[in-house]
């Protein structure tokens, strides 16, 4: 069960924190391109006002799609363009009710879906911004209003982020621990029974003196051979520990 939570937990924050990424993406790209974020070609605006309602209303969250060719664009198409409303320029998403042509130029006549008459200002080929791709999240344009703001940027990405690289380095020093704690020394049994030979000859060669030591010190197969045993034994008592 425990294990199961953690990995629920674990592919949760790993989907915040793609969701955080792709929020600052499109912040920061939306600062550099007046407004406008850009991902691969695909723009999220926010309705700004209700005069397309019922299609969509203000506050939620629409897609549009960059425009490479506007001889595809038709009547009932919906695009977003640039306008001056107020002296102001801002953007606008419309209706194409009607298509202008003169010689070479091309340009169209918008109108909000609850508006009664047309915009006056007809639509150049230059003030449009994308086409909407019929895709709508209702309310979710007010959150990304809050988001691109400083307060809203710092307490819903900044701080879950930092959250998130915190937990991560937690767990990552938890199991570094973990593993060096498993880790025993490694006992080269040939080099303790090496030791436990000369350590035996010398200790025979010390009791019996200097001169006498080749006649009288014990070298048999036997005695070496137990001297290495009882020096294995010891280490693996050490590295392995007291048992009781």
């Amino acid at each position: 069960m425990k294990k199961a939570l953690k990995i629920v937990v674990d592919v949760l924050s790993w989907i915040i924190l793609a969701i955080a990424l792709l929020i600052t993406i499109l912040v920061f790209s939306s600062g550099r391109n007046n407004g406008v974020a850009n991902l691969f070609g695909f723009m999220p605006m926010t309705v700004e006002s209700d005069s397309m309602k019922p299609t969509f209303s203000q506050g939620d969250l629409i897609i549009c799609r960059e425009v490479d060719d506007i001889m595809q664009l038709q009547e009932n198409d919906v695009i977003t363009f640039w306008t001056i409303i107020d002296g102001k320029k801002v953007k606008n998403t419309h209706r194409i009710v009607g298509i202008n042509q003169a010689d070479t130029t091309r340009s169209f006549t918008t109108r909000g879906d609850n508006n009664p008459i047309d915009d006056e200002a007809p639509v150049y080929a230059g003030d449009i911004i994308g086409k909407w791709t019929s895709v709508r999240i209702g309310g979710l344009g007010t959150a990304m209003n809050f988001l691109r703001t400083k307060t809203g940027f710092f307490i819903c990405i900044l701080i879950p982020m930092a959250i998130f690289f915190l937990i991560e380095l937690y767990k990552f020093i938890v199991t570094l621990i973990e593993v060096k704690g498993s880790k025993t020394p490694e006992i080269d049994e040939e080099e303790i029974k090496r030791r436990a030979i000369e350590e035996y000859l010398a200790a025979q060669k010390q009791e019996n003196g200097e001169g006498g030591a080749s006649e009288q010190t014990d070298t048999s197969a036997e005695a070496v051979a137990d001297a290495a045993e009882s020096k294995e034994d010891a280490a693996s008592d050490t590295a392995g520990g007291d048992p009781a």
